[in-house]
């Protein structure tokens, strides 16, 4: 079948990568939506693709819309995936002929497709970027990311243990072995017309691109998610991969901020003198941090639990909205919100702790400071760096009007921002 009969558009240069996810993950609840560092699987695959060199664009095909929303604000492209090709059952190939169909009734199908999955967190973007330029000078038709492999594998017979694809009464030395690959699942690229024609990953020419070690993490069980969590920082080093803030600061053009108040504007500890008065420390740059957020039209509530009229006086001093002493932040937050016409999934909130959850879960951008309570880093979207009473209203604030700065740049996103009744 020709390029043209396929739906090729001949004037788009690199890869389209297709990254398919769906919301019935059965092994983790909302699995590619679970963070590693702060950033969703589903943000940290879109942003891994987006700074490849080979590839152009970045396409989610999803049946599920919270999943299409976290694509969208990191920056990919959304197709709607039928629930018939959601099921448990459903091949990944079967996602993708879909995909590609639909790419090709607009006339945006591309010479190479990158087939990428959002659960490895650690994508190796130069290994990425060797096979799309493989299958681009056409020296292989399909390549798999995979990992060298040196160990023994072994299989139960009815006589016992034997070695596969090894005599296991001879033991060769690792230098003197032919090399083997593991296939990490990372990311396949394959000739798009090759791939239409055979219907499957795998055809014509295949070989291997090796990835570095961290890039073979899978995320499948629970436990795997503990482990990336450990490993993050060390591996992100090694593959070059920024950290959370660097990831988000070009998506989080949010139109109003809300943050808890004990952890967050203080480090939580707090004084308490001879008549009982008690008393905190404040960051002074997260003061001038919320007085660039109000110049800049953006609504700020300070939202906390505690029944202290410290909290109301600090709000004061900022000149900022404060609800305090509320036992439900999330009723208390949908309160404000309306009264504020602010859609809560152009909100971020800022929090420490487990009495965040509920309000972290509401919001488009749940993030939490450096310091956090790990159930806290768990539904976040964004850890920053600093911790709090250490200026992480301030570094937050930096994000955001990073963010707008680029949004006033870009007319869509500009009519956007001004459609929610603040100024860019």
């Amino acid at each position: 079948m020709t390029s043209a009969a396929h739906g090729r558009h001949p004037e788009t240069d690199g890869a389209t990568a297709i990254v398919p996810v769906r919301g019935g993950s059965k092994g983790i609840h909302r699995k590619n939506l679970r963070t590693v560092r702060g950033s969703t699987l589903i943000a940290r695959a879109v942003d891994g693709l987006l700074r490849s060199g080979g590839v152009s664009r970045v396409v989610v095909t999803t049946d599920h819309p919270d999943l299409a929303a976290a694509a969208v604000a990191a920056g990919a492209e959304v197709i709607d995936r039928p629930a018939e090709l959601a099921e448990d059952s459903t091949s990944s190939e079967a996602a993708l002929l879909h995909a590609l169909g639909v790419l090709a009734e607009r006339g945006e199908l591309t010479p190479v497709t990158v087939f990428a999955q959002a659960t490895s967190p650690f994508l190796d973007v130069e290994a990425l970027d060797d096979a799309v330029a493989l299958v681009s000078s056409g020296r292989a038709d399909s390549v798999f990311a995979a990992v060298l492999d040196h160990g023994f594998l072994w299989t139960e017979k009815a006589k016992g243990a034997r070695g596969i694809g090894h005599d296991h009464r001879e033991r060769p030395r690792r230098q003197d072995r032919a090399p083997q690959y593991r296939e990490t699942g990372s990311f396949y690229v394959f000739d798009t017309d090759g791939f239409l024609e055979a219907g499957h990953r795998f055809f014509g020419r295949i070989a291997p691109a090796v990835t570095r070690s961290f890039a073979a993490l899978d995320i499948d069980e629970p436990e795997d998610l503990l482990v990336a969590e450990a490993i993050a920082g060390l591996a992100e080093r090694q593959l070059g991969i920024p950290s959370g803030s660097e990831r988000s600061e070009h998506h989080l053009d949010v139109a109003a901020v809300v943050t808890d108040f004990d952890g967050v504007h203080t480090d939580d500890r707090a004084s308490i003198d001879a008549d009982g008065v008690e008393r905190v420390s404040v960051h002074r740059g997260d003061g001038l941090g919320v007085r660039l957020l109000r110049e800049a039209g953006l609504p700020f509530l300070i939202l906390s639990t505690e029944r202290v009229p410290i909290v109301a006086a600090r709000a004061a001093k900022l000149g900022v909205d404060v609800v305090y002493g509320s036992a439900d932040k999330a009723t208390a937050l949908r309160d404000w919100a309306a009264a504020k016409a602010v859609p809560l999934d152009r909100i971020a909130y800022l929090g420490n702790d487990v009495n965040d959850i509920p309000a972290l879960e509401i919001v488009g951008w749940p993030v939490v400071v450096a310091d956090a309570h790990p159930e806290a880093r768990a539904v976040s979207r964004l850890v920053l760096e600093r911790r709090g009473g250490d200026g992480a209203v301030r570094e937050l604030a930096d994000l955001v009007l990073a963010a707008r700065a680029r949004a006033a740049l870009d007319p869509l996103k500009l009519s956007t921002l001004q459609s929610n009744g603040a100024r860019p």
